[in-house]
């Protein structure tokens, strides 16, 4: 496909510094100037002021000027007008106000990470040592940005957005109210979802297993409990396995490890997920929580403020 990954996104929280603080507690590694970066893709965080929460900004990588090209006649069809020079197109989702960059970037190729050290029946990969997942001592510090979840009152539209207009492809639907979208072979790297206001519901990161997933919510979690939101759990749609923390402004951040990857579209058929199973295969049920965040309201009638 021609976008090929999502290269960064742009945070805007009314509490800069406490949620700088927390991003840096969960691995990334700050840059000094609002930027975060990971270990294999680079800057990919940015955290700047706004009224309340919100997602500002997505950048997704393309290979070619033609690709901003294609995608700019395609913007247009849906009565949404680029700007376009050399390297870059941005656009604006009407519904969100998010802005859209595409930019012209290399690929990423990541360094295979393998998942050694897993017994199983008839299948003993460790012997006479303890499994390297309880020996790892170092704090987990996250591969690369997987995916944002944006709430939006609007959700044909800013679907449309993504989808028909910058190019992502669909994975699979939650009926009426959720659409898992993908730049890169990643199973989703943008999922829109129906809400009474436009909001960031997550931004999620990957780890290299499990192991790194418990761990990584355990470091979280050791002095600050409150952090906890769900988790630890498989998801269906992804099929990755999840654990769901919460930051100073109200978004939550995930680990994630082992999600599904799209290579040959023709293999892959969308579904329209109903229920629990657009969610979860197994784990904790969700709480009301992340279902619909507690400041909801605040958002939806302006008290979320400088206060938080």
């Amino acid at each position: 496909m021609a976008l090929h990954r999502l290269t960064s996104i742009t945070m805007g929280v009314p509490n800069i510094a406490e949620t700088c603080a927390y991003y840096a507690d969960f691995g990334l590694v700050p840059d000094g100037d609002g930027w975060f970066t990971t270990q294999d893709a680079g800057r990919q965080l940015r955290i700047v002021h706004a009224p309340s929460r919100r997602l500002v900004e997505v950048r997704i990588g393309v290979d070619t000027p033609d690709d901003l090209a294609a995608a700019a006649a395609r913007l247009r069809r849906l009565g949404t007008e680029p700007s376009v020079d050399a390297t870059t197109l941005t656009a604006y989702d009407r519904a969100t106000a998010v802005r859209a960059v595409l930019e012209v970037t290399p690929r990423l190729v990541q360094n295979q990470v393998a998942a050694t050290g897993y017994n199983g029946p008839g299948r003993a990969e460790r012997t006479d040592v303890r499994a390297p997942g309880i020996l790892r001592t170092g704090r987990v510090h996250p591969r690369k940005l997987g995916h944002a979840v944006v709430g939006t009152t609007d959700f044909e539209s800013t679907t449309a957005f993504f989808r028909d207009g910058l190019g992502f492809k669909a994975s699979d639907y939650i009926k009426d109210h959720g659409a898992f979208l993908r730049c890169s072979t990643d199973h989703h790297n943008i999922l829109v979802l129906a809400a009474p206001v436009t909001f960031l519901h997550h931004s999620s990161w990957q780890v290299d297993d499990i192991d790194e997933v418990g761990r990584g919510a355990h470091a979280m979690l050791e002095d600050h409990p409150e952090r906890h939101i769900w988790g630890l759990g498989r998801h269906h749609a992804g099929s990755n396995f999840f654990w769901y923390l919460k930051d100073p402004a109200g978004n939550f951040s995930e680990y994630y490890s082992d999600m599904d990857c799209i290579v040959d579209d023709q293999l892959w058929t969308p579904e329209v997920l109903e229920g629990a199973k657009g969610l979860f295969s197994w784990g904790p049920p969700p709480p009301p929580s992340f279902l619909a965040p507690e400041d909801l309201a605040a958002l939806m009638t302006g008290a979320h403020s400088e206060s938080r």
